[in-house]
């Protein structure tokens, strides 16, 4: 169900492990973002092109994910970079990375995470959410801005109880690349959303939290226009079981970002109309699309 996503939540021991942040895909088979330069990026030929261009003249930080481990290498600089996910052992990845606050340690992050099991603003103050995406099996790509400090890598596909988890160091660049101008954005705010309410099937989408709270992107696949609509009306009501039944797919584009973090890729998934919506409670245990978080948009072919 849409309301019974997974949160964040600790593992007692010497250290901690984050446990989820969002809904499990609905339709895996059915939506996909895709590397720059694939065969569905061919929908928008000229855009896609100068996309993939520079997407190849970006440094490569490669994220393989198997469903019991993850590794995270290549080039650990400051400035924008190409996420390489290489998928095996599992349908989708949800990778995630999590970069510490200038003076936290690693227990210090694992300590706080049984607060933020219960909500994941309770990271402010502690790490930063800077990149979350659904990964489907094989390759595909994201883009970010990498700033340099430690970062906490996570996988929270996999359904077992301890996600795997690595860290790494982004040392600062003496001179960083930057991130091609993305064809859109969509920014999720306190509470809804701004930006793109049409874009193109192999089209640069940046994803942003211009919002003080942990938000997230996740997309609802209807099969026609009046339907998307009705979906969108049973999230704000609440009414996220009969919402459910009407979808044909889901995707999550964005798994949660925090306060002023972003990061693009190339949309490679079915054409049509989408609902994309925020699952996150409030503090006072209201789900975020209650109060507006939900949005119909149309993906063209």
């Amino acid at each position: 169900m849409f309301s019974k996503h997974r949160r964040w939540a600790a593992v007692a021991g010497p250290v901690a492990l984050a446990a989820g942040l969002s809904l499990a895909p609905l339709g895996v088979s059915q939506a996909r973002v895709t590397q720059p330069g694939t065969a569905r990026a061919a929908a928008a030929p000229q855009a896609a092109a100068r996309a993939a261009a520079h997407a190849r003249a970006l440094p490569v930080i490669t994220v393989k994910m198997n469903g019991k481990t993850i590794s995270v290498t290549g080039a650990l600089r400051s400035g924008g970079a190409r996420i390489a996910f290489r998928v095996t052992g599992e349908a989708a990845a949800l990778p995630i990375f999590v970069r510490l606050d200038p003076g936290v340690t690693l227990a210090r992050f694992f300590a706080v995470l049984p607060s933020a099991a219960a909500d994941p603003n309770n990271l402010y103050g502690i790490a930063q959410i800077s990149m979350s995406t659904q990964a489907n099996k094989g390759s595909s790509s994201v883009q970010a801005n990498m700033a340099p400090g430690r970062y906490v890598a996570l996988d929270l596909g996999p359904s077992t109880p301890v996600p795997p988890f690595t860290t790494f160091v982004i040392t600062r660049s003496k001179s960083p690349a930057r991130l091609p101008a993305p064809g859109a954005t969509i920014s999720t705010i306190d509470f809804g959303f701004r930006g793109a309410a049409k874009v193109r099937d192999g089209e640069l989408v940046r994803f942003a939290n211009q919002g003080f709270l942990v938000h997230m992107v996740f997309g609802v696949q209807a099969p026609n226009l009046k339907t998307a609509q009705k979906i969108a009306r049973l999230l704000l009501a609440g009414r996220d079981n009969q919402a459910q039944k009407l979808a044909i797919g889901s995707y999550t584009f964005d798994n949660g970002l925090s306060h002023g973090e972003s990061f693009q890729a190339v949309i490679g998934v079915r054409p049509g109309f989408w609902v994309i919506a925020c699952f996150f409670d409030t503090q006072d245990h209201r789900e975020h699309t209650t109060r507006g978080m939900e949005r119909v948009i149309q993906i063209v072919g």
